[in-house]
């Protein structure tokens, strides 16, 4: 009985003990709030709050809003289709973006390419041709996406100067195979899905007002006519080559003036 009270008694005294302890450390980190006018967790929020409107406060006296991105380049392909094409630059590039701060916009746009492939040969698709001559192929694509424009504060000068960029792009590739020296054939119509993925260089030539872009993108594309047969070299008499398929991905090279606002 006497060992019982007497472990009573103690685990009384390390529970009186533990308590005093608790209420001691809570006073003193009231005392350590008081003293410093507030709690760590709230100081810490507000410092962020503060940098966030120092930052948007900065963006709207010295960033960009609006852009228009006018220009040209070229566009080649890979694959069968790069063999078969002889491309007709210049592709025409017409685009539109919103800043959503220093390094980030969004991008609305077209761009428009001629291509041709010269079948002077039999091919599967047309046996009765002795050859079908010229194919035109105009591309128009439309297309969104988004830039991120990278970091260069700690990098050299040059590289700040040229304000590098990656680039990602949704796009829909409208495609028409016009065959101008077949008066009896029908235009050929259809589309893809494609995505375009590349980098740029962004070159000032009035701050805040005109730029100069550079932006190379490789663009995987799922053409309509993309696995067809129809020019593939024939067993008929006079074949002497074809194109299995028109399987490839386009390449493309575009210097477009920036008009900033």
């Amino acid at each position: 009985m006497i060992k019982i009270l007497t472990l009573l008694s103690f685990l009384f005294s390390a529970q009186l003990s533990l308590a005093q302890s608790s209420d001691q450390v809570m006073q003193e980190l009231d005392d350590d709030t008081t003293l410093s006018g507030g709690d760590i967790f709230s100081d810490f929020n507000e410092d962020l709050e503060s940098s966030q409107v120092l930052e948007d406060e900065r963006f709207y006296r010295y960033g960009r809003f609006f852009s228009v991105n006018l220009g040209g380049g070229i566009t080649t392909f890979t694959g069968n289709r790069g063999r078969a094409y002889d491309d007709n630059p210049p592709t025409f590039h017409l685009s539109v973006n919103y800043f959503l701060d220093f390094q980030k916009a969004i991008l609305l746009g077209v761009e428009y390419s001629k291509h041709t492939m010269i079948l002077d040969t039999v091919v599967n698709g047309y046996p009765e041709q002795d050859k079908i001559g010229a194919v035109v192929t105009d591309m128009t694509r439309l297309f969104t996406g988004f830039k991120y424009f990278l970091d260069t504060t700690d990098l050299g000068t040059a590289i700040t100067y040229s304000n590098p960029y990656l680039i990602g792009r949704l796009e829909y590739w409208y495609q028409t195979n016009n065959f101008i020296d077949q008066e009896n054939f029908e235009i050929q119509k259809g589309g893809g899905i494609g995505t375009g993925l590349g980098f740029g260089f962004e070159f000032p030539i009035e701050l805040k007002a005109s730029y100069l872009d550079i932006e190379f993108l490789y663009h995987v594309v799922n053409f309509f006519d993309k696995y067809t047969q129809d020019y593939r070299q024939s067993s008929e008499p006079g074949s002497t080559y074809g194109y299995s398929d028109l399987t490839g991905n386009a390449l493309s090279v575009m210097v477009t003036y920036n008009f900033t606002w």
